[in-house]
């Protein structure tokens, strides 16, 4: 049987020139900006071209372009070679939202390669109508529009699920470990935000995070560990959910405790953690006094990642769910109503 697996995540401008595109592409979203597109096509034209000076400032601290498509492409390869390995006949196609290559051309190519059945696997642990669930809407219309027919199965998020904790309580160790010297220390994970309203519609995004952080802490067994969970890369006039991570910064320099920094939402380093982690927030912290700060990488192709997604590819394709979780189950209580599985007798109300 020949099982494609389509690994969704992001994208990101591949040359300067791209930027506003990129952008445009982004904000004219239904999911971003939930406006009929008669409005919401003129004012993502608009985002993207005031927003576009400040991105390419961003992505010009990174030589001009996003790594996020060959740092997917690397996991994408070491997630087919897992599996492979494994006895399956199985290609990883990458698949992203805003920028190539985008749902309609990778959609073609798993129709051309004549696979017998698909894996939908998301590169957010944590789901949320803003990420997975626009990912998986755009590639249900780019299927049908290619004809692809063919059984599918998709993991809707999994933010315990074994390799992903392990990888990230491996590195934070080992952080922790470099700054043992200092007399206080405190861990910030950090999260993409989102605006209030989107959570208080029922979005699990934030629920789940907090399920992921819980987990890691477990998983460290660092009894008393000073920790907070914060929220970055707000934009725009709404309220946002928090505590914010620049906020948590400044305190923790207030403080005078070495900030060990975790992108707990993260698995790919991009322009959040590469420019708003590594130098935004490196620089804010010594002129807030924090002692150190020690940055947590994103768990890329570390091998305990890579094989909780391969676990994650054979769950599904041993599963008749359709749509679920890593317990192979809706995980969300049923007060979360953007949850796309179904309910089921696991269900946490």
């Amino acid at each position: 049987m020949r099982i494609a697996v389509v690994m969704f995540n992001l994208g990101g401008p591949d040359r300067p020139d791209a930027i506003r595109p990129f952008l445009f592409n982004l904000f004219k979203d239904p999911a971003i900006i939930g406006l009929p597109g008669v409005l919401r096509l003129p004012l993502a034209w608009l985002i993207a071209k005031r927003r576009a000076p400040e991105a390419r400032e961003i992505y010009g601290r990174l030589g001009g372009r996003s790594p996020l498509r060959e740092l997917t492409e690397a996991q994408a390869n070491a997630l087919e070679a897992v599996l492979g390995d494994r006895g399956h006949d199985i290609r990883v196609f990458v698949c992203m939202r805003y920028w190539h290559p985008m749902s309609d051309e990778v959609a073609e190519a798993v129709r051309d390669w004549k696979a017998d059945r698909v894996v939908l696997l998301p590169l957010y642990p944590q789901f949320s109508s803003t990420t997975t669930g626009s990912s998986l809407a755009d590639w249900a219309r780019a299927r049908g529009a290619a004809g692809l027919r063919v059984p599918e199965d998709t993991v809707c998020c999994y933010p315990e699920v074994e390799g992903f904790v392990a990888a990230y309580a491996r590195l934070i160790a080992e952080r922790l470990d470099q700054a043992s010297g200092f007399a206080r220390v405190r861990v910030l994970f950090s999260a993409h935000g989102l605006p209030k309203r989107v959570i208080a519609g029922g979005d699990p995004y934030q629920w789940q995070v907090e399920r992921t952080v819980g987990a890691v802490l477990h998983q460290l067994g660092r009894t008393g560990l000073d920790h907070v969970i914060c929220y970055q890369s707000r934009v725009g006039p709404l309220e946002w959910i928090g505590p914010d991570t620049e906020a948590e910064v400044r305190r923790a320099g207030a403080d005078g405790a070495a900030v060990v920094m975790v992108p707990i939402a993260f698995v790919s380093e991009h322009s959040e953690t590469l420019v708003e982690l590594d130098i935004t927030y490196r620089a804010l912290a010594e002129e807030s006094g924090v002692p150190a700060y020690l940055r947590v990488p994103a768990v890329g192709t570390t091998p305990e990642f890579v094989d909780g997604l391969a676990g994650l590819v054979e769950n599904a394709l041993a599963s008749d769910a359709g749509v679920a979780s890593h317990l192979g189950a809706r995980l969300c209580p049923s007060s979360l109503t953007r949850c796309i599985c179904a309910a089921s007798p696991n269900d946490r109300s």
